[in-house]
């Protein structure tokens, strides 16, 4: 969709993303299959089954996000706002929108995949913390015997990304929580009188981060759908 907004054509998938797309694909029809009628456990599967259908979703606008953010990205030379063309400016201000989507998005789409094995793998992790996040989801996950191997692969692809995750996540704590994150810099220049211009954030840096964020998003749902698949059927219970 966001790249007709610079004449391309639509995405295709690579081969890794659409073996992804292609597990959470197929479990939407399991869970589709096993909600029809009124058999036990057939309210939870219809539930699961639009929980994923709303992840496939989340996927498509996170990547379009990324993509976008890095587009506008690479159209940005000045080194200061005070610098920019007004057409330079607008492209900055664009990049700066989809970068923020991108990076809120990452968390949101992992939130929403732990609520989703949360309930499927019947964790529990509501009893440690109400309202809990993926990454709280996960250290549940490490005392389930029966979830071992999958914990384990899920903790070493977050441990391979924890620097970016880090970097990522500050960013979007201080937008949503306390100020434009892309002010930060703006902030801290004022604090320091006499000392010119105001560069830029390190867009390049940050767009690293984002592709890294993007990868471990892809290799956590492509770990988790094949692990539902292979549980397969739903029984009635906890809903």
């Amino acid at each position: 969709m966001l790249r007709a907004m610079f004449g391309e054509p639509p995405r295709e998938w690579n081969e890794a993303e659409q073996e992804t797309v292609g597990k959470i694909e197929r479990f939407v029809r399991l869970m589709e299959d096993q909600g029809s009628g009124d058999r036990p456990g057939a309210v939870r599967c219809r539930k699961y089954a639009i929980w994923s259908e709303g992840l496939l979703r989340s996927m498509d606008e996170l990547e379009q996000s990324c993509y976008a953010a890095k587009k506008y990205a690479g159209r940005i030379k000045a080194p200061s706002v005070d610098e920019m063309s007004a057409e330079q400016r607008r492209d900055y201000d664009r990049h700066v929108y989809f970068d923020k989507n991108a990076y809120i998005r990452i968390f949101s789409i992992l939130d929403k995949l732990g609520m989703l094995l949360n309930e499927m793998l019947d964790l529990q992790t509501e009893k440690i913390k109400a309202r809990f996040s993926f990454f709280t989801m996960l250290r549940r996950m490490r005392s389930r015997t029966d979830c071992a191997e999958l914990s384990e692969r899920m903790n070493a692809l977050k441990e391979k990304h924890q620097g970016a995750l880090n970097r990522l996540r500050r960013r979007r704590n201080m937008e949503i929580h306390h100020m434009n994150a892309e002010l930060q810099d703006d902030l801290l220049h004022v604090l320091q009188p006499g000392a010119g211009a105001a560069h830029l954030e390190n867009i390049g840096a940050n767009m690293g981060d984002l592709d890294e964020g993007w990868e471990m998003v892809c290799r956590t749902l492509d770990l988790s759908f094949r692990e539902l698949l292979k549980r397969g059927r739903i029984s009635g219970g906890r809903g």
